[in-house]
């Protein structure tokens, strides 16, 4: 048995004893503990150890720059994607679904996968690019928020400037972020991880290696699909990702990227599921609108943990499916490929339905004339 299928085996293991558990956590906040100390220790650690293994060069700085512009496309394009689905604009759930679509959360759904099957080299890049997406989910998705938020309530709100402000301060104040700073100042500065104090470099060293099985056990522990909406969001989600091979496709066509590697990050960072911070943003708006109908509302809270519901999942089988594919994707056109099977997927129900309605239209205007001429020859 190769290597990457047992790595998958492993990783469907934890998922499911993760699964188990869940009848022994009984409230969110269990299952919250285990996420902070995920994003709060185990991944700032192995990011700082990732990252003071690296050679530190300009090709990196521009690697936020692409993660920035693949939300911008994502935000960009959906507006057009999203009536296909069924879901209308100007609606709590259209604005709902642009807000979440275009965000990342890769700190759980794509790099424990990346460190298991590429290595601590990529983590490092993947942890670089992802600065690009804190910056529009943490900044830029809170202010359209905001502004779709007075826009709808016709109004201003107190205190939108000391909330950005605060926002800002908790990007630049996050662990990850804090560790990656400092990461960086160190590895411009020549040290490394045997360079540095032997009870810091044990410390960070077995914090990284809880990181993997702690986010393995939180997907198992956080699944959790409703049947309602389920046909809509799988389509959604399997478009969102559809888009993004192609996007992919597209710049490794343009670059002429041919680095096995370099293709897999790529696919496995922009299949990462939705971000938690957008969710963050809908809260805090749907806060200042607690006196309003839900009719009236900007967003729908129940459609967004939908979404993340169903998202974290479906990301990780992606990502799992990519990591572990060997040489499959090793050009623009395996990835064309995939993104176009993944778009169809996520069209299909709307083809379905469109295909439907065309048959019992032309079945409505058989009965129709068929009645016209019974009813004419009976005149006769």
């Amino acid at each position: 048995m190769e290597v990457t299928l047992q790595k998958t085996i492993t990783f469907l293991l934890f998922i499911g004893i993760g699964f188990l558990l869940k009848l022994k956590f009984k409230g969110k906040d269990e299952l919250n503990g285990i996420k902070k100390i995920i994003l709060n220790l185990a991944l700032p650690a192995t990011i700082f150890i990732a990252l003071l293994g690296i050679d530190l060069d300009t090709g990196l700085i521009l690697l936020p720059v692409l993660a920035f512009l693949l939300n911008i496309c994502l935000f960009l394009i959906f507006p057009y994607i999203l009536p296909l689905l069924g879901i209308q604009k100007d609606t709590p759930k259209y604005r709902t679904t642009r807000l979440l679509a275009p965000s990342l959360a890769p700190g759980l759904s794509c790099f424990p996968f990346v460190l298991e099957f590429l290595g601590e080299e990529y983590l490092a890049k993947a942890a670089m690019a992802d600065l690009g997406n804190k910056v529009f989910v943490l900044i830029i998705l809170y202010i359209i928020a905001m502004n779709w938020h007075l826009k709808k309530q016709s109004k201003t709100t107190v205190g939108k400037g000391s909330r950005l402000k605060s926002l800002f301060i908790t990007m630049i104040s996050e662990p990850v972020n804090l560790f990656i700073i400092a990461a960086l100042i160190l590895v411009s500065m020549g040290f490394t991880m045997e360079t540095l104090p032997i009870f810091l470099n044990d410390t960070l060293s077995r914090l990284s290696v809880i990181m993997t099985p702690l986010v393995l056990l939180f997907i198992g522990l956080a699944v959790k699909i409703k049947r309602k909406q389920l046909v809509t969001l799988l389509s959604m989600l399997f478009l969102r990702a559809g888009l993004v091979a192609l996007l992919c496709c597209v710049f490794i066509s343009l670059t002429n990227i041919s680095a096995q590697g370099e293709i897999l990050l790529l696919l496995a960072f922009g299949l990462s599921a939705c971000s938690f911070w957008p969710f963050a943003h809908i809260s805090a708006v749907d806060y200042l609108e607690s006196e309003i109908p839900s009719n009236r509302k900007t967003f729908n809270t129940g459609f967004a943990i939908n979404i993340l519901a169903l998202s974290f999942p479906l990301s990780t089988i992606l990502v799992l499916g990519v990591l572990s594919s060997g040489k499959l994707f090793s050009g623009a056109l395996p990835v064309f490929v995939l993104g176009m099977v993944l778009s169809v997927l996520g069209l299909l129900p709307a083809i379905s339905k469109k295909v439907i309605a065309v048959r019992n239209r032309s079945y409505k205007e058989k009965v129709a004339w068929i009645r016209y001429r019974t009813t004419a020859t009976e005149t006769l």
